[in-house]
């Protein structure tokens, strides 16, 4: 066993021991607190689910009316012109609004064109240079209780946009179309 394995595996452990070493020495009751954490936790997850609700309705709500296709549609000739495969446009729209509706279509994307592919690839690139803004503005937000988010809404929605440029143009420079 190298190095490297031995600290990945005793180094959670060693944190946990030395927050609890901490604590004795400042004489924290530890497990009080813990348990104090956990209750504000759920708190604060219960706190979240109107926001959630909210979030999960208007999302099945686009995506029911045919709203999303018909942004497809009229999108795809446009990427289709900067060398973007078809497939990917879904993908490029969903990514930012569901994190489990974007996974979901990367892998039928990997199961129908493979993972070494094109696709596969840009696919897989995409999920991971972009984010799940609008879930994670709902998550924070809500928990701070901030009603506008108009100006973090526009930056992350950017930020996706440049990750998903950042993607196609990379994953073309180095595996071709």
């Amino acid at each position: 066993m190298n190095w490297l394995t031995v600290v990945s595996l005793w180094l959670i452990p060693m944190i946990l021991l030395m927050i609890l070493l901490h604590a004795v020495i400042k004489k924290v009751p530890a497990y009080d607190v813990f348990v104090e954490g956990g209750k504000d936790g759920f708190q604060l997850a219960i706190s979240l689910i109107p926001y959630l609700v909210g979030m999960m309705v208007a999302i099945s709500v686009f995506r029911a009316s045919g709203a999303m296709d018909v942004l497809v549609q009229a999108l795809t000739p446009l990427f289709a012109f900067f060398g973007v495969p078809a497939d990917i446009v879904p993908l490029a729209f969903i990514r930012p609004i569901s994190g489990a509706g974007a996974l979901g279509m990367m892998s039928d994307l990997i199961a129908t064109h493979g993972p070494d592919s094109f696709i596969g690839r840009l696919a897989s690139t995409m999920q991971g240079s972009t984010d799940t803004t609008l879930y994670v503005l709902t998550v924070y937000f809500g928990a701070a209780g901030i009603k506008y988010i108009g100006d973090a809404l526009k930056v992350g929605l950017l930020a996706d946009l440049v990750g998903m440029v950042a993607a196609i143009v990379i994953v073309t420079l180095i595996f071709g179309s």
